[in-house]
């Protein structure tokens, strides 16, 4: 009988969207949280590697060797990167992490033998200090960008997009916005500062050609010049890019995380990494220069397997941000009245933005910042770059490869049928693949 049915929620109404129309009706502005997609998206998870056993020979992991290394800028840059692992720190800003953080991550990552990033805001001395390698993020906002930094920098990184809000620029509520925060920044402490969606010196790719020439002769053409896009047009962003004169893009997918921005960009901007890095590789190829200009991936890069995947289906690089936090101890099982005072657990905590952070890595606060050990972290960091690497390199080797970039598309088998439409690689079982094969 109808009447002993159990209550079912409403597939358009389910009780998150009520409560999240009931928050809109009373407040009357939109949401902000840190954090990437909670939504389902087809990932990395939904491809499979095809290991060798007959058509194919493994390699022994324990007298073969498996190379992981990677140079970027050698298209253009007097002084290319060259890293031990490919798999980088993504671009972080000092304010939306406290300075430990930033030492820690500087520290891990030069242990393992690679790049970490500076994000908005400008270097600090504790992040230039400890990374061996460092890219410099040149973004519209210009918050304490100098030209003695970026000649003390590694690597350029012009940002015109994030995969966390493709088209919306940055943010950082006042309570983040510390004295030492705001003096970087040459603006008010403790008011909400937000960055610019574009660059204010401008407005196409011919433009974009322009402001790399100089950066590149500020910098007497040392610096490799990357360009981050937040993956949407991805094919035509990557040309255009390339077409500027870049050393290297850096796509960076919906599944990447942000410090702080307003969840309607985080949930319905953007496009998946999956299917943006064969975008960008399409793109590439296209004008000759899959190779020759650098393909860094970011956007929900968690594990080995990603990383190899990522490798396989064209990428020269990956970057990891969310998951470099995750490291640090980011929502882990510590100072549980602390998460509980945010009406949130560990595990479950997107809560960058209140500058609350019970393990003292996104906040400006003295007292949660001394919970994080910047040498601790960094081993910590060190430690989980290392796993990557080895995870990598075992499947890499699995599949009898003698050098993780030797990983290819005909590596991969997809489980369903949207991974293989977005990655183009066949359905497992099949050689179809849905809406390209013919």
């Amino acid at each position: 009988m109808t009447g002993d049915r159990p209550p079912r929620a409403s597939a358009t109404f389910p009780p998150h969207v009520i409560a999240e129309i009931h928050r809109a009706a009373g407040q009357g502005i939109y949401s902000i949280r840190g954090g990437g997609a909670r939504r389902p998206l087809p990932n990395f998870d939904d491809l499979v590697f095809l290991g060798a056993s007959v058509s194919r020979y493994p390699l022994e992991g324990y007298r073969e060797r498996c190379g992981t290394d990677v140079t970027i800028g050698t298209r253009f840059a007097g002084k290319p990167v060259t890293l031990k692992i490919p798999i980088t720190i993504a671009g972080m800003s000092f304010g939306a992490l406290s300075a430990n953080a930033k030492r820690a991550l500087g520290l891990g990552a030069s242990a393992a033998g690679t790049s970490t990033t500076t994000g908005d805001g400008g270097m600090t001395e504790e992040e230039r200090e400890a990374s061996d390698i460092l890219v410099y993020q040149y973004l519209p906002s210009r918050y304490g960008m100098t030209p003695d930094q970026l000649r003390r920098a590694d690597a350029i990184e012009v940002v015109i997009g994030q995969g966390a809000k493709p088209g919306g620029g940055g943010m950082l509520l006042g309570q983040k916005v510390s004295e030492r925060v705001a003096g970087m920044r040459v603006l008010p402490p403790g008011i909400d500062q937000r960055s610019a969606s574009r660059h204010p010196d401008w407005t196409g790719p011919d433009d974009l050609e322009i402001k790399i020439r100089e950066l590149r002769e500020i910098t007497d053409w040392e610096k490799p010049v990357y360009v981050k896009v937040g993956a949407t047009r991805t094919g035509y962003d990557v040309g255009l890019a390339v077409k500027a004169g870049a050393d290297a893009v850096v796509v960076d997918g919906m599944q990447g995380g942000t410090a702080a921005t307003q969840d309607v960009f985080i949930e319905d901007v953007g496009i998946p990494t999956l299917p943006a890095v064969r975008m960008a590789v399409d793109a590439l190829k296209e004008l000759d220069m899959h190779r020759k200009v650098q393909l860094i991936v970011s956007g929900g890069i968690r594990t080995g397997a990603d990383v190899a995947k990522a490798l396989a289906l064209g990428a020269d690089a990956v970057s990891i941000g969310v998951a470099a936090l995750m490291a640090l101890n980011c929502n882990a099982p510590l100072w549980p009245e602390d998460y509980a005072a945010l009406g949130v657990s560990p595990g479950h905590c997107d809560q960058c933005q209140t500058g609350r952070c019970p393990v003292g890595i996104t906040t400006q606060d003295p007292v949660l910042e001394r919970r994080l050990d910047p040498e601790e972290g960094g081993r910590r960091v060190r430690n989980y770059l290392a796993t990557l690497a080895m995870e990598c390199q075992m499947l890499a080797r699995a599949c009898g490869k003698s050098h993780v970039h030797n990983l290819e598309p005909e590596d991969l088998a997809a489980l369903t049928l949207e991974a293989a439409a977005m990655a183009r690689v066949p359905l497992a079982g099949t050689d179809w693949i849905p809406g390209w094969s013919r």
